[in-house]
C-alpha cells in the first residue's frame, strides 16, 4: 500500500506545484500594468511616450513635483471626505436590512432582494438627466454632500447582498440566547452580531470605500471646482496639448496609494470576510 500511496502524494503535490506556479504568474500578469504605471511615472515625459517603450531610463521626479504643484490636495481631501463618510453610512444603514432579511426574514424578502439588486442593473447615464436637475434645483451641484448621498446609493444594494450573506453564518442558537436573557435588538447587533460578522463587515466596508473612491462619472458631470475628486484630478493631465503621460502615471500612482494602503491593513479581515461560508 505505501508503493501504490507515494505515486499518489507524488502526483497531487506536483499538480499542487503547478496550480501555484499558474497563481503566481497570474497575479504578476495582473500586477503587471500597476507596475508599469509606477516606474512610467519616474520618467521623464519623452521617454514615457517614446515609442517602443524604453526600458532603461535614468529616473527622475518631475512627474511627481508638477502634480503636487497643481494642488492635488484638495481632490484627494474631497475623495477621502465622500468615500470614507458614504462607507460609514452603508454599513449604518445595510447592517440592519441585512438583518432583517437573513436572521429575522421579513414578508416577501426576495422581491425585497431582487429590488435591491435590480437598481445596480439601470445605468448610471440613463439616471443622469434627472439626478443633475434635482440637484441643481437643491443648489447642491459640486458640493461633497451630493456625492456622499449619492455614493450611499450607489453602494447600499451590494452591502446589503454582502452582509445577508455574512449575517446567514451566525448561528441562530445565539440570537435565540440573547433574546431569552432579555437583550434588546441594538443589543444584540452590537454585542453579538457584530463581533461574528466583523471580518464581513470590513469586506463590505473595503469594497465600497474602492467604488466611492474610484467613482468617476457622477464626479465629473456634478462637480466642477469645489468639490472634484482625485479621479477629475487626473483627467486634468488630458488636455489638447496632449497626453502627459509621465505626470498622469505620477498622479495615479499618489492617487491609488490611499485604497492600496487601506487594503493592506484590512487585508487579514478581508481575506476572512470573502472566505466565511466557503467551507461548510
Amino acid at each position: 500500500m505505501t508503493r501504490t500511496a507515494n505515486p499518489a502524494r507524488r502526483g497531487a503535490g506536483l499538480t499542487g506545484a503547478v496550480w501555484t506556479v499558474l497563481a503566481w504568474l497570474a497575479g504578476l500578469l495582473f500586477f503587471l500594468p500597476v507596475l508599469w504605471m509606477v516606474l512610467t511615472g519616474f520618467k521623464r515625459e519623452v521617454d514615457a511616450a517614446s515609442n517602443p517603450p524604453s526600458w532603461f531610463f535614468t529616473p527622475v521626479l518631475d512627474g511627481y513635483r508638477q502634480v503636487f504643484d497643481r494642488d492635488l490636495m484638495p481632490y484627494l481631501l474631497n475623495s477621502l471626505m465622500a468615500s470614507v463618510i458614504s462607507t460609514l453610512l452603508v454599513l449604518v444603514l445595510a447592517t440592519p436590512a441585512a438583518y432583517a432579511l437573513s436572521i429575522r426574514p421579513v414578508a416577501r424578502w426576495r422581491d425585497v432582494l431582487f429590488f435591491f439588486i435590480s437598481t445596480k442593473m439601470l445605468p448610471v447615464v440613463a439616471a443622469l438627466l434627472p439626478v443633475y436637475l434635482l440637484v441643481q434645483n437643491l443648489g447642491m451641484l459640486d458640493n461633497v454632500w451630493t456625492l456622499i448621498v449619492l455614493y450611499t446609493a450607489m453602494n447600499l444594494p451590494i452591502a446589503v447582498w454582502m452582509m445577508r450573506s455574512f449575517l446567514l453564518e451566525v448561528p441562530t442558537a445565539l440570537i435565540e440566547a440573547a433574546a431569552m436573557d432579555g437583550a434588546s435588538l441594538p443589543v444584540t447587533i452590537r454585542r453579538i452580531l457584530l463581533p461574528i460578522v466583523a471580518p464581513g463587515l470590513a469586506a463590505t466596508a473595503l469594497i465600497c470605500f474602492i467604488f466611492s473612491w474610484n467613482e468617476f462619472f457622477l464626479a465629473v458631470n456634478l462637480t466642477a471646482t469645489r468639490a472634484g475628486t482625485s479621479p477629475i484630478f487626473l483627467v486634468g493631465f488630458i488636455t489638447s496639448e496632449g497626453l502627459f503621460l509621465a505626470r498622469l502615471c505620477a498622479a495615479a500612482t499618489i492617487v491609488s496609494l490611499p485604497v492600496v494602503l487601506a487594503g493592506w491593513i484590512a487585508q487579514k479581515q478581508l481575506v476572512r470576510g470573502l472566505s466565511m461560508g466557503a467551507v461548510k
